[in-house]
């Protein structure tokens, strides 16, 4: 188990002690196969944004060595395209059990990627990788449609799914704008790369109509924000318009509204996002409120109804929630990758073109 001394810098008063951090962290690495894979939980499927959610976090406690294994897995596994497929059965590749090819999944190699080599300082890791992300985000722009949004898939027989999400796409934003810092650090300029990023902030934070209507989920509320599409007095308004909606006090944010279900992964986003706009205090009651969903082994419940028949639904403890949470905690805390990663500061700006 990780020694509560490795992790004293996870402490948050009223969300984790050192040794509930520790917990956590161990949660999570005894789920992590020797291959690297990390799946929701054993048994269950890996995807590939959610086993990079949780390799992320595993730097963000100092776990570098099982965060690398992780990214190991996905240079190993990646198709011939630069996809990975939608999900793998406990982490095998062997064995995946969705062919779709999602450009959101797909994307967020480069995030983590990016955050791991500041954790770290690897210069081979990046290296290594550098290959993967490279074919990654030519899977995913040769998606993008003519109003600059990411078409949502590839199913398995290929054929393009050109319906694009806005929560898919805002974190495909933020993806390119850490493939770019990759591939600045490289000296290796990627213009197209920068057009296309500016293209799809601006559809992000200018025209909703370019995406499926998926408004009553608090991701499309929250992830333009999140994935920096959406900054300064356009974030504030953003968030205030729907707080009420989808934030219940005391118990988390609603992963859909109006419907009584609170989860953890969409709490701790929402904090992660109030964070980046300079709100730490309510991030920090963001985060509190969940404490509910905490588990004996240090790992948390996906979610839970508070209305009628109450209970932790669906009753699954996963690696991706424990992952959210200890990034948001790593964030508040001041962690210098994990900020620089969510907070912008060593991410490219101004890709947004000024025009309507």
């Amino acid at each position: 188990m990780t020694p509560p001394e490795r992790t004293e810098h996870l402490v948050l008063p009223g969300v984790l002690t050192a040794g509930q951090a520790a917990e956590t962290v161990a949660g999570i690495l005894a789920v992590q196969h020797d291959s690297g894979a990390i799946p929701w939980f054993r048994g269950h499927h890996l995807d590939p944004w959610d086993h990079t959610e949780a390799a992320m976090a595993l730097d963000a406690a100092g776990e570098h060595d099982a965060a690398a294994r992780a990214y190991d897995w996905l240079a190993r596994h990646q198709n011939a395209d630069g996809s990975w497929y939608a999900a793998y059965h406990d982490g095998d590749a062997g064995r995946p059990t969705n062919l779709a090819r999602e450009t959101n999944f797909c994307a967020y190699a480069a995030v983590g990627v990016w955050h791991h080599y500041l954790a770290t300082g690897d210069e081979a890791f990046l290296d290594r990788m550098w290959p993967a992300v490279r074919a990654a985000v030519g899977f995913v722009l040769a998606l993008q449609q003519p109003g600059g949004q990411i078409g949502w898939k590839r199913e398995a027989d290929g054929t393009p799914v050109t319906d694009a999400l806005l929560t898919g796409s805002s974190s495909i934003h933020h993806a390119l704008r850490c493939a770019l810092a990759v591939a600045e650090h490289r000296e290796e300029p990627q213009p197209d790369w920068e057009l296309a990023a500016g293209a799809l902030a601006h559809a992000v934070a200018r025209h909703p109509e370019r995406f499926l209507d998926k408004s009553c989920y608090s991701m499309d509320w929250y992830y333009p924000v999140l994935g920096g599409a959406v900054t300064g007095a356009a974030a504030k308004e953003r968030i205030e318009s729907r707080w009420d909606e989808f934030v219940v006090p005391g118990l988390g944010v609603r992963c859909v509204a109006p419907n009584p279900w609170v989860t953890g992964g969409e709490s701790c986003e929402l904090a992660l996002t109030l964070w980046a706009m300079g709100e730490s205090d309510r991030a920090v009651d963001v985060l509190r409120s969940i404490g509910h969903l905490r588990a004996e082994g240090g790992l948390y419940w996906t979610g839970y109804v508070f209305e009628g028949d109450r209970a932790v639904w669906p009753a699954e403890l996963t690696t991706w929630t424990a992952g959210s949470l200890l990034l948001a905690v790593a964030a508040l805390g001041g962690d210098e990758a994990t900020a620089a990663v969510f907070g912008g500061e060593r991410l490219p700006a101004g890709l947004a073109p000024d025009c309507c």
